[in-house]
């Protein structure tokens, strides 16, 4: 029976969507700001006519692409350093076009993959998009699977020049990111949602 905190309501789901609750921007100013992103703090109010402070990051939308050979099984991952984290890892070869955001997301995808691991796509298929951090940045990752796949010559930019390509087995990605080898969490996110999807 339900309690009395509230009415039962059959067959909704704990995860329902409900009405938004508008949180009111105050006044906004730029605390930063570089050619790869900008920081935005907004002063606010919220529903209840409190208010705060929210720091928003700024970063254009991002394009990660599986490039998948079926007849051999394999996926395409790179290797790089990650300066943030001061360290190596794997990841499926994802970027952004920072002075062209017009750009239609499949076109950077083509290009990004070509240019990452040599790779031409005869065939490009979008799977969807997922925000990378919505708590605190507004960018999104728009997740490609690239199929019948020609070999060509890469044509990395000096922020790439240690980078790496390798064709990896399906088996063995999973493992990697079972293990902690693969840590970059759009590479999971994408891997899984083509997983969900039957793609994969």
């Amino acid at each position: 029976m339900p309690d009395d905190k509230g009415q039962e309501r059959v067959g909704e789901p704990e995860f329902a969507q409900r009405a938004p609750a508008v949180v009111r921007t105050i006044d906004s100013r730029i605390v930063y700001e570089n050619r790869w992103m900008r920081v935005r703090e907004d002063a606010i109010e919220r529903p209840d006519g409190s208010r705060g402070i929210y720091g928003v990051v700024e970063k254009p939308d991002f394009v990660v692409i599986a490039a998948v050979d079926r007849a051999r099984g394999l996926i395409h991952l790179v290797e790089q350093y990650r300066y943030p984290v001061a360290g190596r890892y794997w990841e499926l070869p994802q970027g952004s076009w920072e002075t062209r955001p017009d750009v239609a997301p499949e076109e950077v995808a083509r290009a990004e993959l070509s240019e990452e691991t040599g790779i031409i796509a005869g065939k490009m298929t979008r799977v969807g998009d997922l925000f990378l951090a919505y708590g605190y940045s507004s960018q999104r990752y728009h997740i490609f699977l690239a199929e019948d796949l020609v070999q060509g010559e890469t044509a990395l930019e000096a922020e790439e020049a240690d980078l790496v390509s390798r064709a990896v087995p399906l088996a063995e990605v999973e493992a990697m990111v079972a293990d902690g080898t693969i840590r970059d969490a759009t590479t999971v996110a994408a891997l899984g949602l083509m997983r969900l999807k039957g793609l994969l």
